[in-house]
């Protein structure tokens, strides 16, 4: 997959589209190797993000109905298609006040896991993501229901 990814898309099927094309890249060899494990979308309410992130899901093979995390933080979901110790685990850090919180419900097990792929929503409410590998996903909302999604690669320490 070539990066930045830059797109306006008129509809959630659009939005949608492209997280499953997204999630699809981790199944590829070559590029399940190359692509960080940590995925962080960032965006305002409404944005797109979850949608995206249903998306991924679908992409990697996961049948399974993916709720958001809002009240619980964390889901954990298969990836039967990687391994059956591969993981997609989808974080939602809204409710996280702290750089703590986020440690009490294991988040440096789960990114310390090679093998499984961790998407959060909302990492700007913890510090700790800043300076690791990582694939931004920015959402923003424009006139007309239409969004705007970026997608890229940093392995710098900057947000």
């Amino acid at each position: 997959m070539d990066f930045p990814i830059h797109s306006i898309t008129k509809s959630a099927e659009e939005t949608e589209r492209i997280g499953e094309i997204f999630g699809a890249s981790y199944l590829k060899e070559k590029e399940n190797v190359t692509l960080p494990h940590l995925i962080l979308c960032i965006g305002e309410l409404g944005s797109g993000k979850t949608t995206f992130v249903r998306a991924v899901a679908k992409g990697l093979g996961i049948t399974t109905r993916l709720l958001s995390p809002t009240y619980i933080i964390v889901r954990r979901y298969i990836i039967s298609k990687l391994s059956k110790e591969s993981f997609l685990y989808h974080l939602d850090l809204y409710r996280v006040q702290k750089d703590q919180d986020a440690e009490s419900i294991g988040i440096h097990e789960m990114l310390n896991d090679s093998r499984s792929i961790t998407v959060i929503e909302w990492p700007e409410r913890t510090s700790r993501l800043l300076l690791l590998p990582r694939i931004e996903c920015r959402f923003s909302t424009l006139e007309d229901n239409k969004h705007e999604v970026t997608i890229q690669r940093i392995v710098t320490n900057k947000l």
